[in-house]
């Protein structure tokens, strides 16, 4: 199976697919453009909002016109109907980082991490939580270079995560009441090219990954190991999320930097149906 080309969006670094099963809309971002991008399928309109920063990741609310950004520098609510920025805080000033990936648990708290910009990428980002009282929690993880691959199991008792250079992706048991980590281990190891960057969780339990720089998602079981994997049409897929009515589509977005000679589906949103798999509406943030 291989995915197909969606929207022919050329994002230097899409990133942070979401489905909003209110609108009906998939949302991504692209990183490098500072740009929040959005396509409706049913009726094939796609549209684009400029942001004030880079634009790493974000987490639909309980509001239906309002999403939590994570800006390179800060976090902040962002008002889609006027374009209106809330900042809420900021995060790792002084240091060489911008946010990353992210991802909201179970409990409607967005968990995120940071990614370190300087060569040679030595691993001084961080993990952290918004609560839902809109404090910020760094997280006991070990620091990072490039955070990424965070998700929550259907049961939200299970955080996954990872340090993308490692090029293994890491879980942890996570206490659903007070967000407490422990028995941090190894969940897989990347085999073959590429690293793992964004991934999601299927209704089964199954884990979904994007694995940048080798064209391919792959799906982990329970006991990480490789269940599966599908192909798209470009080197450096980013992040993976299941919508649709029946959240069985699969979305992926991609990205084009670094590519010295791009194909013309590079930083693409590719999309698909995977028979017998659904996935799990995405968790809002609440506050």
């Amino acid at each position: 199976m291989m995915l197909e080309l969606m929207v022919d969006a050329k994002n230097a670094l899409g990133e942070c697919v979401l489905w909003c099963e209110r609108s009906g809309r998939v949302f991504w971002t692209d990183i490098l453009g500072s740009t929040l991008w959005a396509h409706h399928p049913a009726t094939g309109v796609t549209r684009s909002w400029a942001m004030p920063e880079r634009l790493a990741s974000f987490a639909l609310t309980d509001h239906d016109e309002r999403l939590l950004v994570g800006l390179a520098t800060r976090l902040a609510f962002f008002e889609l109907g006027s374009g209106e920025v809330t900042p809420v805080c900021e995060v790792e000033a002084g240091l060489t980082t911008r946010l990353n990936d992210g991802r909201c648990d179970r409990q409607g708290r967005f968990v995120f991490g940071t990614f370190n910009e300087v060569e040679p990428r030595l691993p001084i980002g961080g993990f952290y939580r918004l609560n839902r009282d809109l404090r910020l929690e760094r997280l006991p993880l070990p620091h990072a270079a490039i955070a990424n691959s965070i998700c929550f199991s259907p049961d939200g008792a299970t955080m996954y995560y990872c340090d993308s250079p490692e090029r293994v992706i890491r879980c942890c048991d996570y206490d659903v009441v007070s967000g407490a980590l422990s028995n941090l281990r190894v969940f897989a190891q990347v085999e073959g090219e590429g690293e793992p960057d964004g991934s999601c969780v299927d209704a089964r339990g199954y884990l979904w990954n994007a694995q940048w720089g080798a064209g391919k998602l792959v799906r982990y079981a329970p006991d990480g190991a490789i269940d599966r994997t599908v192909a798209l049409p470009a080197s450096q897929p980013s992040c993976v999320a299941f919508g649709g009515a029946l959240l069985d589509q699969l979305y992926a977005t991609s990205a084009r930097v670094g590519l010295a000679n791009p194909g013309d589906a590079d930083g693409g949103l590719f999309t698909g149906t995977v028979p017998g798999v659904r996935g799990l509406p995405e968790s809002r943030f609440v506050c």
